[in-house]
């Protein structure tokens, strides 16, 4: 395992490996808690440089820097250089996370090496993204923080109250809002892996669908869970999202509180 992912356990017969891309300012270790309900799969939370065990290391700051670092780094599939490289693997990413784990499905199939089953999207809008009026990364800390606040729709005291976790904190965040703010896709043919679009009841996703249709020519399918931006941190919507990864999977699907506030 390199240092560019990180998982809470090693199961080498798992039927699929999972890789999970935090959204801006996110680290892996809310991800790999996953594992936990999904026995039957190898959970990977990617792992970016400049925060926790990596945090004296510069944060990307340019959505193609980060790419070829983290695919020259990664064989996905074969993450621990077993040399065998049998099991199906499919890329999750939230927010950010989203459109990094798209770009590295595309810089992937231009070195000739293979490609996830499928690509989930969540929380993301296709790109190209509109551009911002007033550019996050360049705000103050203050500004900053409220800015965070807004878009993730929860307070963020810990930081207020903790000059030094504030410090590295923002420093990841502001990285990661200025690689989201300046980044601009180069022209491709779309991708022939399937994408599912998932995103929280509460956000406006109505157009998601669409554009991430055009950057594939395999099947598209949305999904709606009950929530937010982070709908998948408690409650109906983290049971939705369970259900989408294990539909991805193709992992058994045990009984759960049902299916409230789940869409086609």
């Amino acid at each position: 395992m390199t240092r560019w992912t990180v998982r809470r356990h090693r199961r080498p017969d798992a039927v699929a490996v999972l890789y999970c891309f935090p959204h801006a300012g996110g680290l892996p270790g809310e991800y790999v808690r996953w594992s936990d309900e999904l026995p039957e799969a190898e959970v990977r939370g990617v792992h970016l440089p400049g925060r926790t065990t990596r945090r004296a290391e510069p944060p990307f700051t340019r959505m193609a820097d980060l790419v070829d670092a983290l695919v020259s780094a990664v064989d996905f599939a074969d993450p621990d250089g077993t040399g065998r490289a049998e099991r199906p693997f499919v890329f999750f990413g939230h927010s950010l996370g989203a459109l990094v784990a798209f770009e590295v499905a595309r810089e992937l199939r231009a070195r000739g090496r293979r490609l996830p089953e499928r690509l989930i999207v969540s929380s993301c809008p296709a790109p190209p993204l509109p551009p911002v009026a007033r550019p996050v990364h360049g705000m103050s800390d203050d500004e900053l923080l409220d800015a965070i606040e807004r878009g993730t729709g929860e307070p963020m005291a810990h930081l207020r109250e903790d000059a030094d976790l504030r410090e590295h904190a923002l420093a990841s965040f502001r990285a990661d809002y200025t690689l989201l703010e300046r980044y601009a896709p180069a022209p491709a043919e779309p991708l022939d892996r399937p994408v599912t679009v998932l995103a929280g009841s509460e956000e406006p996703h109505a157009a998601w669908h669409e554009g991430w249709a055009a950057h594939t020519s395999a099947t598209t399918a949305q999904r709606v869970a009950a929530g937010g931006h982070f709908y998948f941190r408690a409650g109906q919507g983290r049971d939705d999202l369970l259900r989408v990864l294990r539909e991805s999977l193709q992992i058994s699907t045990p009984t759960t509180r049902g299916d409230r506030g789940w869409t086609a």
